[in-house]
């Protein structure tokens, strides 16, 4: 057998172009998706910190809205307003403070992606609701 024959028996090893370019795709899709998510989360924590920080900073529902208005001004975001909180009395008589909203981020064309935020302060976790509008 002669050394070319040998070299070409022998099994290659290594990742084509064709591979590499859809490996290089995948990251780049991964890459863009989690630019347009991760500022997402970052207001939602956020807004948790804010609504922490505010639930005991008043013994009026009002005075809690103006605290997490100033603290709206501090933590640079929009999606939450203290109009959308909703606020309730506890059993230990403080408030729990709850919110909900959703963000929608366009990926490309009629493509986007529908994220749903909810958070509270109420120690069993479940989430107020405001009641629903009758016509």
């Amino acid at each position: 057998m002669s050394k070319n024959q040998h070299f070409s028996l022998q099994k290659q090893k290594g990742m084509t172009l064709i591979g590499l370019l859809m490996a290089i795709a995948l990251v780049i899709l991964v890459a863009m998706i989690a630019m347009k998510v991760v500022p997402t989360a970052i207001e939602y924590n956020s807004i948790v910190k804010a609504i922490n920080s505010t639930k005991n900073s008043g013994t009026t529902p009002r005075e809690i809205e103006l605290a997490f208005e100033r603290q709206r001004g501090v933590g640079y975001f929009d999606a939450v307003t203290a109009k959308d909180l909703i606020i309730v009395k506890n059993n230990e008589g403080g408030f729990d403070l709850s919110f909900s909203y959703s963000k929608k981020i366009p990926l490309i064309g009629p493509a986007s992606i529908l994220m749903e935020y909810s958070g509270t302060t109420a120690k069993n976790g479940i989430v107020a609701t405001k009641p629903a509008k009758v016509d």
